[in-house]
């Protein structure tokens, strides 16, 4: 029958195609096109309707059993092709345990951190506490404590980012000096502080400045604190962070809540006070602020001015990296580059 004959054919060809099948997806096409709705094994049935009676049968069982047969060998190939998969799986994922394992990645404190660090371990050291307070402060404690009243033209020196009219991102840390000096018992002994933190000001964003830096601040109130106090302090300070060659001087300044008021300036680390393109070939270097307390910083916080007295200074830990550690722009310290960070790690 003719029939037969072309499922014959068809089986023969089966048998090959299923033989020279080299993965899972070949046997995935061979079941659609041959045992599926339109394959060549349905096709060839349809044409059943033209033969006898007494032949389909014949028909019927060899198109059952030839696809009984089709259908093993390919559950057969395919668990063997499964098999040979998941071997070479296997071998490509193999694990030497006698390998050394790789070491785990530690990061490491920020740059700004270590110098953060080393300044407050070198004021502990020295009796100092220190303090934190909240970046987002009142006009009060910002301005009106640190002798700067309202339409006091020094407060044009501060450009401010405001919340409301009377709440701040605090443009420096003394405001938690004058918080502190309301809490302390000066009948105990004098404050030894500093205050580090994150300060705002409405800088432009270039190489040297930023809106968000960081400012350590420090302060001592007692009796009989002089100015000679606060050289000598920082001279240590110097010495400790810049290498014990440097040298620092005074000169006049003026601050709101200091007076007399001075910037302190350190002997240039790169020529050693000679002139260089470093120090503007004025062989110093400006590093920090400070002063004597204002008298009337020190009235508002209910102190006897006559009685007591007490240094204060200023320093940007962002500036000193940058000149400890030759940084020409700031920006690098806040730009996350893993390149430039890891010099530090």
């Amino acid at each position: 029958m003719d029939i037969i004959a072309n499922l014959q054919e068809i089986e023969a060809e089966l048998y090959q195609k299923i033989d020279q099948a080299e993965s899972l997806a070949d046997i995935k096409t061979i079941r659609i096109e041959y045992l599926g709705k339109k394959g060549p094994i349905t096709q060839a049935l349809r044409e059943m309707k033209n033969i006898s009676n007494e032949d389909r049968p014949k028909v019927g069982t060899y198109a059952n059993n030839m696809k009984q047969k089709v259908g093993q060998l390919l559950d057969e190939k395919e668990a063997k092709l499964e098999a040979a998969a998941l071997d070479e799986q296997l071998a490509a994922e193999a694990l030497d345990v006698t390998l050394p394992g790789e070491p785990d990645k530690i990061g490491t404190p920020h740059i700004i951190s270590q110098v953060m660090t080393e300044i407050e371990d070198l004021f502990l050291s020295l009796g100092y506490e220190v303090i934190t307070g909240p970046e987002v402060e009142s006009d009060y404690y910002n301005f009106e404590r640190m002798n700067l009243p309202q339409n006091h033209p020094a407060r044009d020196m501060q450009d401010t980012f405001y919340i409301n009219d009377e709440i701040l991102l605090r443009t420096h840390t003394s405001p938690v000096q004058a918080r502190t000096m309301d809490q302390h018992d000066f009948s105990q002994g004098p404050l030894k502080m500093i205050s580090p933190g994150k300060v705002y000001r409405r800088d432009d964003d270039d190489a040297t400045h930023s809106h968000q830096f960081h400012q350590i601040e420090g302060l001592v109130v007692g009796e009989n604190i002089t100015l000679a106090d606060l050289k000598g302090t920082l001279e240590v300070f110097a010495k400790h962070v810049f290498g014990e060659d440097r040298e620092i001087r005074l000169r006049p300044s003026y601050f709101p809540f200091t007076e007399p008021s001075v910037e302190i300036d350190i002997s240039c680390f790169k020529c050693g006070g000679q002139g260089c393109n470093i120090c503007k070939q004025t062989g110093w270097i400006e590093i920090l602020g400070g002063g004597l307390v204002h008298p009337n910083v020190l009235e508002m916080s209910g102190l006897d001015s006559k009685k007591y007295t007490g240094f204060a200074f200023g320093l940007g830990p962002d500036r000193v990296a940058m000149l400890k550690y030759g940084v020409d722009d700031i920006r690098h310290f806040y730009q996350n580059d893993l390149r430039f960070l890891k010099q530090f790690s």
